[in-house]
């Protein structure tokens, strides 16, 4: 099966081993020699509206990866400390303003 690389990006990436959403796919990490795509890229969630910045991207090497399906692409991350858990609403203005 032939895929773009166009039809890679904004899909949702999935880890099998919990089932958490990690993201969508930015961008990929292409070997220049071998013209193989190395890595997918997931944007770093945005903090406060992107107004303080975003975290750090995250880089899934494609060995990683195990299925590619229509709507999601489906990966096996042992550790995954880009997973982070689920915030309150509002913590950010309980925080400031006591």
């Amino acid at each position: 099966m032939l895929i773009r690389g166009e039809d890679l990006r904004c899909k949702d990436v999935i880890n099998l081993k919990d089932g958490v959403k990690i993201g969508t796919v930015d961008d990929f990490e292409l070997d220049s020699c071998t013209a193989q795509i190395q890595a997918i890229v997931i944007g770093g969630r945005k903090k406060f509206f992107g107004l303080l910045g975003q975290e750090e991207d995250i880089v899934i090497c494609w060995k990683d990866i195990n299925v590619i399906g229509e709507d999601a692409i489906l990966v096996c991350l042992e550790q995954c400390n880009c997973c982070h858990p689920k915030r309150n609403r509002g913590q950010f203005f309980r925080n400031l303003f006591g």
